[in-house]
């Protein structure tokens, strides 16, 4: 049977997602981002290689713009999720502040095009130098963690004869019911203030000299797919406000964090952007301008992690196709236990057979995904979806292995937007001894 006539090759998106646009589909067996083949991206770039899209990243960001046009609000989008600079130059140019957790991730928000103003800096342990950094910069809003990092920014403020505008990162002890790794909003969490301890801390705020009262702020927690954890939270921080309000202390902004989920799982349960966000609206009085901190549902399910069967090999327990992206270059398996969607670039004409996908790298972890029915061969090329967060973001070095490249489609582009690694950039500023 030829690809022309395979039932399973015709033009098909791999996904109709309400959380997310997709741009994947397969045309005569081949597998396409936009109008890109994945196979020439390989031909031209490598692997293992990330790919995203831009059309994708602009349909995702523009769900958030298109719900919330009607009040005032301000989408964040979050630093960490992805932070190559081509993407926060398309986001800047498309509208979106943004939030960050470093100077360095601030440094690549202004060298992308980026506002200070429109960017709120959060993180528990912001240093002097970032703060004075930061300032400098005129920053939008510190979100505040605990009450010597209050005391601090009054501190370097006033030094610099600055005032630091700053909301107070509420801890609601709401439980997410996400990964106990990016659950926030615990009790036990470090992030934030106990919100049983808000009043006096903005009270204290108040006191001191510097600093600019402006918001209020809560993060529970990433990739929450179900509003009830969202509806609580915030409707405990409304009610912070309102004490606020009753002791003088009148906020501009409510800042309701991110963490709209994305399907990883195909039949896992779903939270759209425009669930959440009209469920914020409603709840988060108009007087207030509503900020959110988006980042895996604008990047995630916009980029892939290209990577090439090295070998097959039979075990007596298990199938195994070793291909060449280990945990090194997607962490998410091995550190959340995270599951990918893992398809050809090339799709045959048989059923396949069940492999666990393993990279190279010299961990009983490096596992990219388990008991996938795959129909491949060696010198096959895979396609690990959804990994346009928390992807290349969380690569490492380990056992000396190159990052990989980073490639933005746009249309029927293929744009080079970060090189790959060379073993002189990793061993660039070591020294032997003389």
């Amino acid at each position: 049977m030829s690809p022309a006539t395979n039932p399973r090759s015709a033009s098909k998106p791999l996904n109709d997602r309400p959380e997310s646009v997709s741009f994947f589909n397969y045309q005569n067996g081949q597998l396409y981002l936009e109008q890109v083949q994945l196979n020439d991206v390989v031909a031209r770039f490598g692997t293992p290689c990330y790919v995203y899209s831009k059309a994708c990243i602009e349909a995702n960001f523009a769900q958030y713009r298109t719900a919330l046009a009607h009040r005032n609000h301000k989408i964040l989008y979050a630093v960490k999720a992805n932070s190559n600079l081509a993407i926060l130059q398309l986001l800047a140019k498309a509208g979106a502040g943004f939030d960050i957790v470093s100077g360095g991730e601030l440094a690549r928000v202004l060298m992308a095009g980026g506002n200070a103003a429109d960017t709120a800096f959060a993180g528990v342990g912001k240093t002097r130098a970032e703060i004075e950094y930061a300032l400098a910069q005129g920053i939008g809003c510190f979100n505040v963690e605990s009450t010597n990092e209050l005391k601090l920014l009054s501190q370097v403020a006033t030094a610099m004869g600055r005032t630091a505008p700053i909301a107070i990162r509420i801890n609601p002890d709401v439980d997410p019911k996400t990964h106990p790794y990016i659950a926030t909003g615990l009790r036990e969490n470090k992030f934030g203030i106990p919100i049983d301890d808000g009043l006096e801390v903005y009270r204290l705020a108040r006191s001191l000299p510097g600093l600019e009262i402006t918001g209020v702020c809560c993060h529970i927690g990433s990739q929450l797919t179900d509003l009830t954890p969202y509806l609580d939270a915030v409707s405990r921080v409304i009610s912070l406000v309102d004490s606020l309000a009753a002791d003088g202390i009148h906020l501009h902004h409510l800042d309701v964090g991110g963490g709209v989920g994305i399907g990883y799982v195909e039949d896992a349960p779903k939270l759209s952007v425009g669930e959440f966000c009209a469920a914020m609206d409603k709840l988060v009085d108009r007087r207030l301008a509503l900020h959110m901190e988006p980042g895996r549902s604008i990047v995630g399910a916009a980029g892939t992690l290209l990577t090439e069967v090295v070998y097959l090999k039979q075990a007596p327990e298990r199938r195994f196709a070793v291909v060449d992206a280990a945990m090194n270059d997607l962490m998410r398996p091995a550190l959340y236990q995270a599951w990918h969607r893992i398809v050809p670039l090339t799709q045959r004409n048989d059923d396949g057979v069940d492999y666990d996908i393993v990279g190279p790298v010299c961990e009983s972890a490096d596992v990219l995904g388990r008991s996938r029915r795959l129909a491949i061969a060696e010198g096959d090329c895979l396609a690990i979806l959804d990994a346009g967060a928390y992807g290349f973001v969380m690569a490492s070095n380990y056992n000396t292995r190159p990052r990989p490249p980073e490639v933005l489609v746009d249309g029927g582009r293929a744009n080079l937007v970060r090189q790959r690694e060379q073993f002189d950039d990793l061993v660039r500023g070591e020294q032997l001894l003389g």
